[in-house]
């Protein structure tokens, strides 16, 4: 008939199987990372198997008493290495790491020199064992490991934006009651391994929300990627599709909203007498001249090469002066140019003057009016460029 402990610690084996399945699963937790967490759940594993055959061997006078100190060591050091897996799934090579691998490291000599000498085990007679005169000292050492694992895991915390201080401190006082409990009360109180089990399942659903709100953070930076124009900041092509997409949806535009297009003069006579670079540099000057005098009133988007967008709220007047202060911008920037200057064909079209019109008509229009002012440049500028 199985013990009440051979019961516990078979249910434990079988909740890290599942916890194994669990990360297998899981889709947030990038493959390379979920060997880490294989790891540690085999080693608490094999520690739960070493200690649960140590009771078992433990008044066996049929297995040498040898077998029963290999096996008891093997306890005492895969057990602290259980913390040393937790931390190698967080991935923090700092001081605390270091400190942690440091005395994992000693943790095993002692235990292997000890296992020859009889200080962590004593075995009688009737191969039965009792803890060793420096017993203390793995004690002491298993403290050391939870408390440097407690440390790595609130600074891996505190890389993400919800850190669950509490929670994850909460876990660790429950694995140091389950530890304490089986030391203080004795050995027919095995609580370690349970309480173990129980807190690196409870860690795994932590971590599961750091990875998740590593990739929505990753996901969120590849949005403000794709919505800005790498070359001049302003919005991209991608924004102005979507924003399109939102306005098209509306039943009517309101009165007041205007859309303007603006088109860079001459910008391909710069860029074959003088180069791309000078080219990119009249796209950034515009995108930044179009920025300064719409300011917060509306948005500015980089359709094409040289082709901006602004969409916004604002009366007829208010308009022509944004394209009056447009072209004092131009000017300014071209100032102390010597060889070459910006000049920006704009256009613009207004709802309340074409009521019927939907999003894209009115871009239509306003690009019309564009061209006709990049005509007219081009005309009274010796047809050039």
């Amino acid at each position: 008939m199985l013990s009440y402990y051979t019961v516990l610690i078979t249910l434990c084996w079988m909740a890290l199987g599942v916890l194994c399945v669990l990360v297998h699963e899981n889709s947030w937790i990038p493959q390379k990372d979920k060997h880490r967490f294989y790891l540690t759940y085999g080693i608490i594993a094999l520690s739960a198997l070493a200690e649960w055959l140590g009771i078992q061997l433990s008044g066996n006078t049929d297995v040498p008493a040898w077998v029963l100190m290999m096996v008891k060591c093997f306890d005492y050091i895969l057990t602290p290495m259980a913390g040393g897996a937790v931390v190698a799934q967080m991935k923090l090579h700092n001081r605390w790491y270091k400190a942690l691998m440091v005395v994992l490291g000693c943790n095993m000599i002692f235990q292997i020199v000890a296992c020859f000498n009889g200080w962590m085990i004593v075995v009688d007679d009737q191969h039965r064992y009792s803890h060793g005169p420096l017993y203390g000292v793995y004690i002491g050492i298993y403290l050391a490991v939870i408390a440097l694992t407690a440390v790595e895991f609130l600074i891996f915390g505190l890389s993400y934006r919800r850190q669950n201080k509490i929670s994850l401190i909460s876990v660790f006082i429950m694995l140091l009651v389950g530890v304490g409990l089986q030391e203080i009360l004795g050995s027919e109180y095995r609580t370690a391994y349970i309480s173990m089990t129980i807190c690196v399942a409870l860690m795994f659903i932590h971590y599961a929300e750091f990875y998740k709100m590593d990739a929505d953070e990753q996901i969120s930076q590849q949005h403000i990627q794709l919505m800005k124009d790498v070359l001049t900041g302003v919005f991209s092509r991608y924004a102005y599709t979507k924003d399109i997409e939102r306005y098209s949806q509306m039943t009517a535009l309101p009165d007041n909203f205007t859309v303007f297009v603006f088109d860079i003069n001459r910008l391909k006579t710069v860029n074959d007498t003088i180069g791309h670079d000078a080219g990119d540099e009249l796209i950034v000057g515009a995108a930044r001249s179009i920025e300064k005098i719409v300011g917060d009133a509306g948005r500015c988007y980089r359709t094409g090469g040289d082709e901006f967008v602004v969409m916004t709220n604002m009366t007829e007047e208010q308009a022509e002066e944004l394209l009056a202060r447009l072209a004092e911008e131009t000017e300014r920037w071209s100032k102390n140019r010597t060889d070459f200057t910006l000049s920006i064909a704009p256009g613009y079209a207004r709802a309340e003057d074409y009521r019927d019109y939907t999003i894209e008509e009115l871009v239509k229009k306003a690009d019309q009016a564009m061209y006709a002012a990049k005509a007219d440049y081009y005309l009274n500028n010796d047809n050039e460029g």
